[in-house]
């Protein structure tokens, strides 16, 4: 069930959105060569703990999973694309991190995510992150009341397909509010005009997930949650939540 929010709703989750903002930002400041992924996750928590917030990642176990997970920030980096579990993988010179954060906060919950590259950038990582962002932004400014789910799906996967990435197959957004997965699920490629209508108080995550070389499949870690491109090929993930107002778009997570 779609639920819309109000707008002092919308307003609580503009607060939480802000702490995921945050500590986005501190994870960017602190990834170094030579910290681990597991270091980024401590640098994120403290945020948490210093505004009184709690974390949606933290022992979410969907049914897919094997284990829940178990940590409050997913880093995904080089060829994984999302659900990177925080570990004693360290830092390299040049490594391009997806950094995926929540919030729950008086309870309505954040989430957002961003990439980038610890160091010196490889041939191409600059390009990859610069679209993902630019998909994202297409699929915000298609956030109009009167506009569809199509419409916004559109304009993220044209932006991509365009410039020749793929696009994680099976994967896309979806509605946030009190918990972190709501209805409805946002594509990441669309047909204009298709899919529902978008109403006021909606509020959804857009989140492209772009594969370098052009293509769509990939494969699961064996740790059950890490999923890597098939192919090996590096990608990049950028996320807002995103509420639906009279006027467009709104972005809570910046």
């Amino acid at each position: 069930m779609v639920e819309l929010k109000t707008r002092t709703e919308i307003d609580s989750m503009a607060d939480a959105g802000a702490v995921v903002a945050e500590a986005l930002r501190a994870v960017v400041e602190h990834a170094k060569p030579g910290m681990t992924t597991a270091d980024l996750d401590r640098v994120a928590a403290e945020v948490l703990a210093r505004h009184g917030a709690s974390s949606p990642f933290l022992n979410y176990h969907p049914r897919w999973a094997p284990t829940p997970f178990p940590g409050v920030l997913c880093v995904s980096v080089n060829d994984a694309v999302v659900h990177g579990i925080p570990n004693d993988y360290v830092l390299a010179d040049g490594d391009l991190v997806s950094a995926d954060f929540g919030a729950t906060l008086r309870g309505w919950t954040g989430d957002a995510a961003r990439s980038f590259i610890v160091g010196t950038p490889r041939d191409g990582d600059a390009a990859l992150i610069e679209v993902a962002d630019a998909a994202l932004a297409a699929g915000i400014a298609a956030v109009r009341p009167g506009n569809t789910l199509g419409d916004v799906g559109h304009a993220i996967g044209s932006t991509a397909r365009n410039a020749g990435y793929g696009m994680l197959a099976d994967h896309g957004g979806h509605g946030i509010g009190r918990t972190m997965h709501e209805d409805p699920d946002v594509p990441n490629e669309g047909r204009r005009g298709k899919g529902m209508k978008l109403r006021p108080g909606l509020v959804i995550a857009i989140e492209p997930m772009l594969v370098g070389d052009g293509t769509d499949e990939y494969r699961h870690d064996a740790d059950g949650w890490t999923l890597r491109t098939l192919s090996g090929a590096r990608a990049a993930h950028s996320e807002h939540t995103v509420a639906v107002t009279a006027d467009g778009a709104r972005i809570l997570t910046n």
